[in-house]
């Protein structure tokens, strides 16, 4: 029974298809997805995946038939057929990866417009500080909390979905990159921390600037990847959808320790970022309480002993070491005596 081979065409055509479909799709090489945001970038790396898949099989298919179907035969010690050019063939494996090149920049495009990439500053900035919105204010917009005489110029990275422009995000967090460590200030609340906390369901806008080298803000599970430049203000703007601890690395060499810049982003429920909150807050004025009683006492007219005595419990001082330094002092006052 001779099947023709347009019939045997199209069903390799369909099994092809079907193979490159489900692998597009089933690949499992990404991380879980931990933001809205990241549901766009995984449509379009499904799609070149599934792309790839089928013209990586569609290739290799061709090579090993032809390296079976055009082999040297028993005998033949001749050279094979002198074929030149292929005009229709050129034409075609010149066509179908332009086209698809042309289809992956404008989806591209259009995820990259969905996830407010273009222009963040022009609709973030003026949100942000109350200023009216054009490019012009953004270009003199400053972040709140950064370093002072930090330059004023506009925001660069991914800001606002074209739904959320104008709107200010629920959470604002200044992120300072540097070697070797990430530090996130809530301004709002004056709360530092060297974690990275945000509520699930609630949108974070991410104002970052470097001290030192470009380094670069990622969170694979979010799909965002940033980097953060010294003098110049980068912003990222996403909002979490999964409650859990994701890893957040420097993803730009920053010098010899580079590997070792990693920190977490914990996704709270609203009632545990409120707790987080609280407890920040209280750890905060225990701190400022101890600076005030350094500040106010004079070092040089006390023992360790007394100069620890205050706050010892806050500083992890034991009772013990304190009696220790009382006795090591009033001996040498003894001795001292003695010697005059």
């Amino acid at each position: 029974m001779n099947i023709p081979s347009s019939i045997i065409t199209l069903l390799l055509g369909i099994g092809l298809t079907l193979v490159s479909l489900w692998y597009g799709q089933n690949h499992g090489l990404m991380p879980v997805a931990a933001s809205e945001e990241a549901g766009h970038i995984d449509g379009l790396f499904n799609a070149m995946m599934t792309i790839s898949t089928g013209l990586f099989l569609l290739v290799q298919g061709i090579i090993v038939y032809c390296a079976i179907k055009f082999r040297r035969k028993p005998g033949e010690l001749g050279d094979g057929a002198a074929i030149e050019g292929n005009v229709p063939l050129e034409i075609l494996w010149t066509a179908i990866p332009a086209a698809v090149v042309l289809w992956i920049s404008i989806y591209s495009f259009e995820i990259y417009n969905e996830m407010g990439g273009f222009d963040p500053s022009a609709n973030d900035m003026h949100a942000m500080h109350g200023m009216p919105a054009g490019k012009g204010s953004a270009m003199a917009a400053t972040m709140d909390g950064m370093p002072q005489g930090s330059p004023m110029i506009a925001a660069l990275g991914v800001g606002a979905s074209p739904e959320n422009q104008g709107k200010p995000a629920a959470v604002n967090v200044n992120v300072l990159g540097l070697q070797y460590a990430w530090i996130f200030t809530y301004p709002e609340i004056n709360v530092t921390s060297g974690e990275l906390h945000v509520p699930v369901g609630k949108e974070v806008q991410l104002n970052m600037n470097a001290q030192d080298v470009i380094h670069a803000v990622w969170i694979p599970q979010l799909r965002l990847k940033q980097d953060v430049i010294p003098g110049t203000q980068t912003q990222l703007r996403f909002t979490t959808n999964k409650v859990g601890s994701y890893p957040l690395r420097c993803a730009e060499l920053c010098g010899g320790y580079h590997g070792s810049m990693v920190t977490q982003m914990i996704v709270h429920t609203p009632e545990e970022y409120d707790t987080w909150i609280a407890s920040q807050q209280q750890s905060a004025q225990a701190q400022a309480e101890i600076v005030k009683k350094t500040i106010a006492m004079n070092p040089a007219n006390l023992s360790p002993g007394k100069y620890l005595a205050p706050y010892a419990k806050e500083m992890g001082v034991k009772p013990e070491m304190v009696r220790h330094l009382h006795q090591q002092h009033d001996m040498s006052k003894s001795i001292a005596s003695v010697i005059k």
